[in-house]
């Protein structure tokens, strides 16, 4: 046996020889023999970052390694509170992330819970059960309705088997099994003579030999797929990464020049220049911006989580503000995986059937009734499915295609649970395709539209039977399937016999009708794809289902370009620059394989686009992993689809990702604000301490109340700005570019002016202060105050981007500002008049008239800003009116 033969291809007498066993299964000792050399039947472990890797990663950064650096150096010149405070600073950053990130890579534990625990084989002719886990290639197993497949099986045997293959192909529908050899290049859904490990028996009973265990079988070949599967950093991972760099970078050559200025031009201990590093370094990295970023993120994770999607890590929140383009599976996902009969075609009328899934209940508009009638007792007693309805809605046990003839006859009247038993039964066989039953003396029937049509002689019209139009009911099921509808033939006949075969049915029956029966497409997912489409977001189908089935659902929900499937075949033939091509030219694609959505993905990625990929079934869990955001349903997903995966929609709602896009680029939006707020705080303490080493003056603010300013008053404010709403034309704007900097020419400016005003302020109050007599520590109370004033005020300002701050609205802020600004203030008056608190940083009390001097400072930083904002925005429209009148 090699690894690669087709079993589907061979004869299953054959497959038998060349896998060296027979139909009585092996032997003990040749089973044994076969598990030393094949191994146990699961998948093997994958290597995982424990506790301590996990905690190692949260000091991977730059910023963070430059203060470690820096409280190292204080510890060895023996400034222990310095060190204390700069160490704490680096705990609790490591603390937070380590706490937050919730990615745990348990998809190949899931893909392992799909192996079944048990599996009934035959062992030299005799029935017994064993592990799963011992089955090896060369065994007989044994299949019958509700079994997971145990391996992967080529079928010896079979009796009206049926297959659910969804969480593999996407197939809606279960596969009806043979045994006879299908063609070398058939795609997975369509290799009949197979059984795939992890799916599950439908209906029917059968055998099949073990062609592949473990890690050779198709969901092992996914699991390694993932295993290489490399997860892309987020769009903010890679910005705020080139942030950290070139922030460090300046900073260190900044400090280097400090440093020799400070030793060789001002002949300073190196111990004494060392500190003024020290401060620098903690004036200039914003400490605080790791804890208020993972804040901002938890607080877009804890909105979403009141919708019902579960963030799995805190990134992808952001990630979604900027999706160019939601890659989404079919099955499951843009649909309910529900059959439902959608239209039914009698003599003389096309009717239109509405209702939810399996309920029975809903409207069939028009139509003959006692047609429609006949109909609807068809598709009920010709049946052998169930509809149970429990805490969740109704469900189907049986074939989901039966359990929608159900529903359909339940609209009609006739009640799923009280159906008499048949007198006689044909089951449905793939050779006749078609299924009969005998009650009280009348034949009904159900089956493919071609091979039932070929069978009747008559119709059933208004006025009773009629001759049987065939072009009438060609061109009627043509159209039924052209609308992505599978179609099913309805007849009758009577019948004075007990018995039931195949000849009784070869001819005299009366075609009652045809249903379409479809998955239909969920209610809210109209809606959410058009409201993707007016954020400038392209949605794409991927699916294993038919082409046919998947363009039409996708005419129905609104894609663009339906018209043109590409197959899972056409993309085989196609190198990387072809398929980066073609993938513009289409959003649906049918019968896709696993590798054939990951291919998908990249070639997306490769063309600059932030993908979003949603899915349920284990065959859509590479595509999940390597997506920039992977979206699983939760309710009736896979456990591999859902470990795989950054989000998680608990209810299924496809609607949710709209609203996670909004919010994810209101927490950009947001984040924007933060840098923009923290920056010029950094870069005014900055100024501050360089002005005074260059021109050999005293410190305005010692290096621990840096500290305290950005690790208390810095981030209060700065979590406030986490809470701030949605602008209202959030999602009418277009999608950002992923490689879009975080610092834009107007933060860039705004950080600059604002850093310039900032150290005047600190050093101006300093100066005033000293000049009105007060002492050293006297003044750098005021200078410390008046910065925290000036955050305040800034604070304002920075939360509108156009409008007038200097308002009822501005002053108002929100409940987060107001309560961020009370708690600064409270923290701030204990930091000046506390007496530990004076002794920790050598603070002194102020006066009221002292503090009222800080707080104007910080008015008059507001208006000058508004001033600066206003002038910015009338230039702004005054060259858009210039320009427009020129053309």
């Amino acid at each position: 046996m090699t690894e690669n033969t087709a079993f589907w291809t061979i004869p299953a007498e054959k497959v038998l020889a060349e896998l060296d066993t027979s139909a009585d299964g092996l032997a003990p000792e040749q089973a044994s023999a076969r598990r030393a050399e094949y191994g146990l039947n699961k998948l093997p472990d994958a290597p995982r970052p424990g506790p301590l890797a996990r905690l190692a990663r949260q000091f991977n950064n730059l910023l963070i390694l430059v203060l470690i650096g820096a409280a190292v150096i204080t510890a060895l010149l023996g400034h222990w509170i310095d060190t204390g405070v700069i160490m704490a600073v680096v705990v609790i950053n490591a603390v937070i992330g380590f706490v937050q990130e919730g990615k745990a890579e348990a998809a190949l534990d899931a893909l392992r819970d799909m192996l079944a625990p048990k599996a009934n084989i035959l062992r030299a002719g005799q029935r017994m059960s064993v592990a799963g886990a011992d089955l090896v290639p060369g065994d007989i197993v044994l299949l019958e309705a509700g079994d997971k497949v145990p391996a992967d099986l080529r079928l010896i045997e079979i009796s009206g088997m049926t297959v659910e293959e969804a969480i593999l192909t996407g197939e809606s529908v279960p596969v009806r099994k043979a045994t006879a050899p299908v063609a070398a290049e058939a795609d997975l859904g369509d290799r009949t003579s197979m059984a795939f490990s992890g799916t599950m028996v439908a209906e029917g009973t059968g055998m099949g030999v073990v062609t592949a265990t473990g890690d050779k079988t198709e969901i092992g070949r996914i699991s390694t797929m993932m295993s290489n599967v490399q997860t892309l950093k987020t769009p903010l991972i890679r910005q705020m990464e080139i942030f950290a760099k070139y922030l460090t970078g300046f900073i260190l050559v900044l400090a280097t020049g400090i440093l020799a200025f400070t030793l060789v031009l001002r002949d300073m201990p190196f111990a004494e220049a060392f500190m003024i590093v020290v401060g620098l370094f903690v004036a200039a990295i914003p400490e605080g911006l790791p804890a208020v970023l993972t804040v901002t993120l938890a607080i877009g994770v804890q909105s979403m989580a009141r919708r019902n999607a579960i963030i799995r890590r805190l990134p992808i929140i952001e990630t979604l503000g900027a999706v160019s383009t939601i890659c989404s599976d079919k099955t499951g996902t843009l649909t309910r995986n529900e059959m439902m009969v959608a239209s039914a075609v009698t003599a003389q009328d096309v009717v239109k059937v509405s209702g939810q899934g399996y309920a029975p209940e809903g409207k069939v508009a028009g139509g003959d009734e006692n047609i429609l009638s006949s109909m609807a007792q068809v598709a009920a007693l010709c049946n052998t499915a169930a509809l149970v309805q429990g805490d969740k809605g109704w469900r189907v046990e049986g074939d989901p295609m039966e359990g929608a003839l159900l529903a359909f006859a339940g609209k009609l009247g006739i009640e799923p649970a009280k159906r008499p038993r048949a007198q006689a039964s044909i089951p449905f066989d793939a050779r006749y395709r078609y299924m009969a039953v005998l009650h009280d003396g009348l034949v009904l029937l159900k089956g493919a539209p071609e091979r039932v049509l070929a069978q009747c002689d008559t119709q059933l019209g208004a006025d009773g039977p009629e001759p049987v139009d065939k072009a009438y009911w060609d061109s009627a099921s043509a159209h039924i399937a052209n609308d992505g509808q599978r179609v099913l033939a309805l007849a009758q006949m009577t019948h004075k016999g007990s018995d039931l075969t195949h000849d009784t049915v070869a001819g005299g029956l009366t075609l009652l009708g045809l249903v379409g029966l479809i998955d239909p497409p969920r209610d809210e997912v109209i809606a959410a794809v058009a409201e993707c489409h007016s954020a400038g977001i392209s949605v794409k189908m991927i699916t294993g289902d038919h082409a046919g089935t998947a363009a039409a659902i996708g005419r129905q929900i609104g894609l663009h370009q339906t018209d043109q499937p590409l197959t899972g075949a056409e993309i085989d033939q196609m190198d990387d620059p072809a398929l980066e091509a073609a993938i513009q030219r289409t959003d649906v694609f049918a019968r896709t394989s696993p590798e054939h959505k990951l291919r998908l993905v990249q070639a997306l990625q490769a063309r600059g686009q932030v993908v979003a990929m949603t899915g349920d079934g284990v065959n859509d869990a590479p595509a999940l992993k390597r997506a920039d955001a992977g979206i699983a349903m939760g309710l009736k997903g896979s456990e591999a689809a859902r470990e795989a995966s950054d989000f998680v929609l608990a209810d299924d709602n496809f609607a949710s990702i709209a609203e996670a896009v909004k919010q994810g680029r209101t927490v950009y939006a947001n984040l924007k604000k933060v840098i923009t707020f923290l920056l010029p705080v950094n870069g005014g303490e900055s100024i501050s301490l360089i002005i005074a080493v260059l021109f050999g003056l005293m410190l305005p603010i010692t290096p621990l109340q840096i500290l305290w300013i950005n690790m208390v008053s810095s981030v209060a404010l700065a979590m406030s700005l986490a809470f701030e709403r949605p602008e209202a034309a959030i999602m009418r704007q277009p999608p950002r570019r992923a490689n879009a900097p975080i610092l834009s020419r107007f933060i860039l400016w705004r950080v600059f002016l604002v850093s310039i005003l900032f150290a005047m302020g600190i050093f101006g109050q300093f100066a005033l202060a000293q000049m009105q007599g007060a002492g050293l520590d006297e003044a750098r109370t005021m200078a410390l105050n008046t910065l925290v004033a000036m955050e305040v005020f800034y604070l304002f300002s920075v939360r509108y981007r156009h409008g007038w701050s200097i308002s009822w609205q501005g002053v108002k802020g929100t409940p987060a500002v107001l309560i961020a600004i009370a708690i600064v203030i409270v923290l701030q008056a204990g930091f000046t008049y506390l007496p530990f608190m004076q002794t920790l940083f050598d603070t002194v009390a102020l006066s009221v008239w002292q503090v009222g001097q800080c707080a104007a400072a910080g008015i008059l930083l507001l208006v000058v800003l508004e001033i600066d904002k206003h002038a910015a925005n009338l230039w702004k429209r005054l060259g858009s009116e210039m320009t427009a009148a020129r053309e």
